[in-house]
């Protein structure tokens, strides 16, 4: 697909020097929360949850090529971040209805492409919980949501990365062997609809396509998949669109993640680089509220460091040039 002028300068201003993303994702809002809350009796203050996305800021932007904020409670943090890092901006709300069927996609409704643009946005990112087995009437609706946004990104000339959570609305655990067995088709055929000009997407922000935790020689469990089955999976991902995409964390370790994108490379995918958020900065949020500011700050210089500096070395062996 061809992108304007405007674009493509965005996209190189959210890239490392290689053409690779490699960008730190701290938008969680609800799951930010969560994590808080169990360190502490009292609802996690709004004081601070910015101020540990300051920190966050201040101390792994160095590091980054960009990096992923919410408006809600990331703006401090936009400030804050190195000057040379670029800036993703969530246009979602956080989380769904649980009481509604199909995951629906909503957008912050006092935002838009535009008003995050304002706000200093390189690109506009959007996340989408999606499954291709849903009722069709449900995934009509998301089809459309997505339309919009794209066309707003058009008119307002800046990047849209679209995120795509799979998922399956009759089994409740996503880690489950179950899920793993359907996880890969999921994932690949989502990317590939979303892939068609008619979005308007200009990056794909999505997830392996199959659970590592079952895959042969990464578990001492059930194994799901053998080796080569799992790496025909990364190919069939691979195959499945003509746009950039990036890899989502999706709350595992480090070190699981590391391998996880080694392991990637290794079976043929061509992915674009990453946007990692719980890999790199989890550990610091116990650490912030049972020890302090000047803790939290040691922790991310020590082992903040250690996770980012590892995962863009991985990424330097692993990851292709989206140009």
């Amino acid at each position: 697909m061809v992108k304007t002028q405007n674009k493509t300068t965005a996209i190189s201003q959210l890239s490392n020097e290689n053409g690779v993303i490699s960008a730190l994702a701290f938008d969680q809002r609800g799951a930010l929360k969560r994590m808080m809350s169990k360190f502490q009796t009292t609802e996690p203050t709004v004081e601070q949850i910015e101020k540990l996305k300051v920190l966050v800021a201040e101390e792994l932007t160095q590091y980054a090529s960009s990096i992923l904020l919410d408006p809600e409670y990331g703006l401090p943090a936009t400030e804050a971040r190195n000057k040379n890092c670029g800036l993703l901006l969530a246009y979602e709300k956080t989380g769904y209805d649980v009481n509604a069927k199909g995951r629906l996609p909503d957008c912050l409704v006092e935002w838009s492409a535009k008003r995050l643009k304002e706000q200093g946005a390189d690109a506009v990112k959007f996340l989408l919980y999606y499954d291709v087995d849903d009722d069709e009437y449900i995934n009509v609706q998301k089809q459309a949501y997505i339309e919009r946004i794209g066309s707003e990104c058009v008119a307002e000339d800046i990047p849209f990365f679209l995120e795509v959570l799979s998922y399956d609305d009759n089994i409740s655990d996503n880690s489950s062997v179950e899920y793993a067995k359907v996880k890969p088709r999921k994932v690949n055929e989502a990317m590939k609809l979303f892939s068609e000009p008619r979005f308007n997407v200009d990056v794909l922000k999505v997830e392996v396509p199959v659970n590592m935790q079952y895959v042969e020689g990464f578990t001492d469990g059930e194994v799901v998949y053998t080796k080569e089955e799992a790496a025909q999976h990364f190919r069939n991902q691979e195959a499945s669109t003509n746009l950039p995409y990036i890899y989502l964390s999706a709350g595992v370790s480090a070190e699981l993640f590391q391998e996880t994108l080694k392991f990637a490379h290794e079976s043929g995918a061509k992915f674009n680089g990453v946007l990692c958020g719980r890999a790199t900065w989890a550990g610091a949020v116990q650490v912030y509220i049972e020890q302090g500011e000047a803790a939290a700050r040691e922790w991310l210089r020590t082992t903040g460091f250690k996770n980012i500096d590892d995962l863009n070395k991985v990424l330097t062996q692993t990851a292709t040039s989206w140009k």
